[in-house]
């Protein structure tokens, strides 16, 4: 039986959970805007996966609101507190989601935070700072765009849908998407790699593409993700069909029907390994 999660907090201001969420991302446009293109790279930490110094301001500037408007909630972010747990009321922020992209001035990466109650997402919110999209949830509330309703699309098959993978840091799971995506190949309509998990999450729930499948996930990368796909109408689980939770490495996000085409055409491949 699925346990129902207790009522939504009010910030030490009387904003809502979402309202909250909503000013750490505004204040995360500004800097990520004013940074964009020239905010130099701070930190290597492995092949292809950085920060730059916008991502530490904008880590510093989220997590001050969070602790002005919830002090006793804890933190979970990816440049500074990338180790806490709370089975209570956390925050589940990736300042700059996409930091290649953002350093090389390619315009795909995004802002992500969530509030999480024992590790369920419950209200999360995805911005693209350039584009100003706001992918927004709330547990069994639905799932908006800019603050229309957003739904899933309604692609069947493999065969009909656009496909997105990202490939990740670990060079052994990327081979094996590659590997996958080549099997699968021609039988899709399109395929994209784009380099941002939290926008490949909000692009399946907006139904700009109808399966994003990635095998390498931090907890930042998925939070937001999980609840705005679910509560857009899709299904994600984790590689193996179980469902994915904040901490699943594995996801595949979809519709129902390109979820369930792809999980048989891709059984017995190297992405299962």
């Amino acid at each position: 039986m699925t346990e129902t999660p207790p009522p939504l907090p009010v910030s030490a201001s009387g904003m809502s959970a979402l309202e909250v969420a909503r000013e750490c991302a505004r204040a995360a446009r500004g800097i990520i805007r004013d940074a964009y293109g020239r905010s130099a790279v701070t930190t290597i930490k492995g092949r292809g996966n950085i920060a730059t110094e916008a991502d530490s301001a904008v880590e510093a500037e989220v997590t001050r609101i969070l602790r002005r408007e919830f002090p006793s909630h804890a933190v979970l972010s990816e440049e500074t507190a990338a180790s806490t747990r709370s089975d209570g009321w956390m925050w589940v922020c990736d300042p700059i989601d996409g930091t290649t992209n953002f350093s090389r001035g390619i315009p795909h990466f995004a802002f992500s935070i969530a509030l999480c109650h024992d590790s369920k997402p419950v209200v999360a919110l995805t911005d693209h700072p350039l584009l100003e999209d706001e992918f927004a949830a709330v547990a069994g509330q639905g799932a908006t765009l800019n603050g229309a309703p957003m739904r899933m699309g309604e692609a069947a098959t493999i065969r009909e849908a656009v496909v997105a993978f990202d490939l990740g840091y670990d060079d052994g799971r990327g081979t094996r998407q590659l590997q996958t995506a080549l099997h699968l190949w021609p039988g899709m309509q399109a395929l994209r790699i784009t380099g941002s998990a939290a926008l490949g999450f909000a692009y399946a729930a907006a139904g700009r593409w109808d399966l994003y499948v990635h095998l390498k996930l931090e907890a930042w990368d998925i939070a937001a993700g999980i609840l705005l796909v679910r509560e857009a109408g899709g299904v994600v689980t984790a590689r193996d069909g179980s469902d994915a939770t904040l901490f699943s490495e594995t996801a595949i996000a979809g519709t129902a029907g390109t979820h369930a085409d792809f999980l048989g055409l891709a059984g017995g491949l190297p992405w299962q390994a």
